[in-house]
């Protein structure tokens, strides 16, 4: 008698051999509820990921697609096909929601994670002209870019840092966050005062990974509780916007998803937390992908059953790159926290309409939020409108009845890795670094292809593929 396969045969997609990283043909397959990459090298055999623990989550991501939104200018002609083109080429699906510019390579940390392996030890710093050049190189492919990222290494130590920030903010960008591990926040008041003069179009993207010092240690190689209280003091001390962003490594951290929103919640200055899971990307000390990785499905999980805020309906996927973005919305009013996501239809964003709010049956609620949102229902003023809302990024204004102290946003940014790697979901990508040459690339490649050192690799995978590079 003729056996059926133990797994459900989802779709077929490349991916790339995460021992050679070669592209190779992969399936996408269901078996028992989870969701698996499967895939074969002529040369390392076969291996098998688990890409999502939610099979309906992920099938649910299919129903939140949208016509991509192209950049104004393309970077690269199609010539070995993704992911050896990028920069952008034509062949990608989504414009730059968040172009990160790295200003320098050192660090005033060595965490034993970082996708960037930045160090005390590196001391490659980028000079104002390079910067404008980084920074033009966005604007010519964004005409009005949504968010510029000022990344690192640890931009806040950067001898020109408020240099960087004038100029960034002369240029045409929306809102301007800075990655920062804090510390230079945390010990001059003074600093923080003056990043303060940035305000509005301006945030903090804060490394908040734990409350735990054996946490703290594993992932940043130091105790840095207290360089986390301060910093926060801080930033409440003069309201700067601020997004505690959580590296998330299984058996770790991943119990404290629910406490570091609800400090978040209390917090002034904090308009939400994004979580990213590890990527295996850079320098990974005591990470095994196979037992440490987690998945967004995973992680979106843990917000619903810890976070006592929000629940299936309001964390939903991002429509310009479902496989690896997950949002949620919330409301803090006097004391309250209100789950916004739920109540909205996200058909109208995929349809281009202009309603904001689906309500429910609770008429107080919506008798409340209508008059929030009143000045919000004309494409005049349409900054909380589900078009803005359903997004990653940031809402840099707001109607008058309500400010951005009053959101509250949760994300999930999954970033893909040798292991995930899937060619149909890469292209989709918002999230991209701006290459010293001025190409454009998605996070997730740059990290594994273009970085410093690793192009050799991409260069003998090309001349593989028939030419030079």
């Amino acid at each position: 008698m003729a056996q059926n396969r133990p797994y459900l045969f989802y779709e077929l997609t490349n991916s790339i051999c995460s021992k050679c990283m070669r592209k190779v043909e992969a399936k996408v397959i269901i078996e028992n509820d989870k969701v698996y990459l499967q895939k074969y090298c002529g040369r390392h055999g076969r291996e098998k990921v688990l890409i999502a623990s939610d099979a309906a989550y992920y099938k649910r991501c299919r129903e939140f697609l949208k016509p991509a939104e192209m950049p104004l200018h393309w970077n690269t002609p199609i010539q070995y096909g993704c992911p050896y083109d990028c920069g952008l080429c034509p062949d990608h699906e989504q414009h730059s929601c968040l172009t990160l510019i790295e200003v320098t390579d050192r660090c005033n940390l060595e965490c034993p994670i970082c996708y960037a392996e930045s160090s005390p030890h590196r001391n490659t710093w980028r000079s104002l002209e390079q910067i404008e050049f980084m920074l033009d190189a966005i604007v010519r492919n964004e005409g009005e870019p949504d968010i510029v990222q000022i990344s690192g290494g640890e931009p806040t130590i950067h001898p020109q840092f408020f240099e960087i920030l004038d100029l960034a903010k002369s240029k045409p960008i929306k809102h301007i966050m800075v990655n920062t591990n804090g510390l230079r926040i945390a010990q001059d008041k003074a600093f923080a005062e003056r990043l303060a003069s940035y305000m509005p179009g301006f945030e903090i993207y804060l490394q908040f990974d734990s409350f735990q010092e054996e946490a703290l240690r594993e992932l940043r190689g130091a105790d840095l509780r207290e360089v986390r209280r301060k910093a926060i003091d801080n930033l409440n001390a003069y309201n700067i916007s601020t997004t505690l962003v959580v590296t998330l490594k299984k058996g770790l951290n991943d119990s404290e998803v629910g406490d570091i929103i609800q400090y978040g919640l209390k917090q002034r200055a904090v308009r939400g937390v994004t979580f990213q899971p590890i990527q295996a990307a850079g320098r990974l000390e005591d990470f095994d992908p196979a037992e440490d990785r987690l998945t967004l499905s995973e992680v979106r999980q843990m917000i619903i059953d810890q976070s006592g805020v929000f629940q299936p309906e309001d964390i939903i996927p991002v429509p310009c790159h479902p496989d690896c973005l997950a949002m949620g919305y919330a409301l803090k009013l006097g004391g309250e926290t209100i789950p916004l996501t739920g109540m909205m239809d996200p058909q109208i964003l995929l349809e281009g309409g202009r309603n904001t709010i689906v309500f429910e049956q609770d008429q107080t609620l919506k008798s409340r939020i209508f008059d929030l949102f009143s000045t919000a229902h004309s494409p005049a003023s349409s900054a909380l409108s589900l078009k803005n809302l359903l997004c990653c990024l940031p809402m840099a204004a707001v109607p008058d009845s309500l400010s951005y102290d009053n959101v509250f946003r949760v994300i999930i940014m999954q970033f893909l890795d040798p292991h995930n790697f899937d060619v149909r979901s890469v292209k989709k990508s918002c999230v991209h670094i701006v290459h010293p040459n001025g190409k454009i690339i998605p996070f997730d490649t740059y990290n594994l292809f273009y970085r410093e050192g690793k192009e050799e690799l991409l260069n003998s995978l090309r001349e593989e593929m028939g030419g030079l590079a």
